[in-house]
């Protein structure tokens, strides 16, 4: 049975969705089965959240709500961790966001 789950997220790193913390999303989507998307409006354009070349061609900055999609069978805890990746800054302390 294929599940469908999706979810908004603020980006709030310094940066936002640059290199460092596209590696660490796309890196983290590609440990799920499911599809996973993004996009910056809902309406898209979607990106496929586990090319790297993708996720950064979207230029997603500081302040953007992300949009994720994701479809399989485990595109809720998919959807799940990446929210949460974001919300933790892409697990980079304030110390890195000043130095970025």
């Amino acid at each position: 049975m294929s599940a469908n789950a999706e979810a908004t997220i603020l980006i709030t790193h310094a940066v936002g969705l640059h290199a460092r913390p596209s590696v660490k999303f796309t890196k983290l989507a590609k440990s799920f089965a499911a599809d996973v998307e993004i996009a910056l409006a809902a309406n898209g354009p979607w990106f496929d959240a586990k090319s790297i070349v993708k996720v950064m061609a979207a230029k997603a900055p500081k302040g953007t709500v992300l949009h994720i999609r994701a479809s399989g069978g485990d595109a809720r805890d998919a959807v799940e961790a990446l929210v949460d990746l974001v919300r933790r800054d892409f697990d980079e302390g304030a110390d890195h966001a000043r130095s970025a």
